[in-house]
């Protein structure tokens, strides 16, 4: 056995591989003892998506007051876009660009909705500022946003969620070295801002704690001080859920994103502003390096590049099942094999660990119903979204294939969605500068008749 699967797998469940679906199977639940879903998929704008480092955060909203769903992407030059859809005409509107992205497939658009209607979208201006669109009109996206300058903290990849009361938070990551040219440049904390006002004033996490950081580390001796929040996603409780891995130089010495190592899972309470692990450790306000390895780490990962991917991958997904969460993420395979696809569950003392597919990426899930979640995934370079159904954290069934026309690059559940728009696909471009912007954009939902 290999370093890497001794390092990932020293909590393994035994259990069978489950291949990849063909991509001619039909969008009907094979099956499954949930009873059969078929998908609808309509291209909401074609040939019009640029490359985007996009996590599957913020995707959209559905607006119960209007019966609309408001959807934002990236479009050439990373510009952001919105479109809505309204549910009682079936209609969708034309693209309206909202903000500028300055060419730089980081600075992609993230949507909430705040308490008094408005539409926010934030984006990290990479490695510079946090920027807000505020929509001109409640529950529209039509007109010429309002843009807000938020921080210039050196801000990327935002992760925005709105707390029961209408406090707006919002997570990023700090280029430190962009804001004192003595901190090496794999120095790469979390922290985050909040506003109490619908967006119209702001505090940041230091502000509010007195920490420097939120999440984060200055001193390891393998320079893995930068934090990837793979995904955090608000429980209807009100606790966020975080997983995350590091990157950093290594061994070799500091340099930006040369490896990546490790899982890692906390929740966040916005109540008390505090960090907790799956077993109720109370780790205050910000987690450091001693936290994460002694209360948070899930799988120990080598510093390795396994087929030249970086693993664990920038995308890793959060989920719970009554009240026990559970990740899912992917490496490289040192053999030049196909990714390879974990699971890992918290059983109330431990994490359990285990491969459970090869070849996918998997992109977004959300809860089906207490004990069962939807995976998304795609297979590099081939049209088609693939969903599987995991079920107590443990199990993984092959449920459907949504086809699509061209690949997709990235997919996010819209925020308390209602079919026909479940489900935002982002079209894969064919260059990876974002002056080329030929994806398409689609949702996907399942058909109730």
């Amino acid at each position: 056995m290999t370093r890497l699967l001794r390092g990932v797998m020293s909590a393994v469940l035994l259990m069978p591989l489950v291949a990849t679906p063909s991509a001619n199977a039909t969008a009907d639940i094979q099956g499954s003892d949930l009873g059969k879903a078929k998908f609808t998929v309509t291209a909401t704008a074609t040939n019009v998506a640029a490359r985007s480092d996009r996590r599957p955060v913020a995707g959209g909203v559905y607006d119960r007051k209007v019966g609309k769903t408001f959807i934002s992407w990236a479009g050439q030059y990373e510009d952001s876009y919105v479109q809505s859809y309204d549910h009682r005409k079936a209609t969708w509107t034309a693209p309206n660009r909202v903000a500028d992205g300055d060419s730089d497939a980081h600075n992609y658009p993230t949507m909430v909705q705040a308490k008094d209607g408005h539409l926010l979208i934030f984006r990290g201006m990479h490695n510079v500022e946090l920027r807000m669109s505020r929509s001109p009109k409640p529950h529209s996206v039509d007109g010429v946003w309002e843009e807000t300058l938020i921080s210039k903290n050196a801000a990327t990849y935002p992760m925005p969620f709105v707390t029961r009361d209408g406090t707006i938070y919002v997570f990023y990551r700090e280029t430190s070295r962009d804001l004192d040219p003595t901190v090496p440049t794999d120095t790469r904390p979390m922290l985050y801002v909040v506003s109490k006002d619908n967006g119209k004033t702001w505090k940041n996490s230091t502000e509010l704690t007195g920490d420097r950081f939120a999440i984060g580390s200055t001193a390891r001796t393998d320079n893995m001080n930068e934090i990837y929040i793979g995904q955090l996603r608000q429980e209807d409780n009100g606790r966020v859920r975080i997983v995350y891995t590091l990157a950093g130089g290594g061994t070799e010495g500091h340099l930006h994103d040369r490896y990546h190592r490790n899982i890692y899972y906390a929740w966040f309470d916005p109540r008390n502003r505090h960090f907790y692990s799956a077993a109720g450790k109370d780790l205050g306000t910000q987690i450091d390096d001693a936290d994460q390895e002694t209360h948070l780490k899930v799988a120990e990962t080598p510093l390795t590049v396994p087929n030249g991917v970086k693993s664990p991958d920038y995308i890793q997904l959060v989920g719970t099942t009554l009240g026990k969460p559970f990740l899912m993420w992917f490496m490289g395979d040192p053999d030049k094999g196909p990714l390879r696809n974990y699971m890992s569950t918290w059983n109330g003392r431990s994490w359990e660990t285990k491969e459970v597919a090869r070849g996918l990426r998997t992109r977004e899930m959300e809860p089906v119903d207490p004990f069962t979640w939807r995976v998304y995934a795609t297979e590099d370079g081939k049209p088609n979204v693939n969903t599987f159904l995991v079920r107590f954290g443990r199990t993984w069934t092959p449920e459907a294939v949504i086809p699509t026309a061209k690949p997709v690059q990235r997919v996010e559940i819209v925020e308390n969605f209602r079919d026909p728009a479940r489900a935002i696909f982002s079209g894969a471009s064919s260059q990876r500068d974002v002056a080329i912007a030929d994806g398409d954009i689609s949702v996907a939902g399942i058909s109730r008749r």
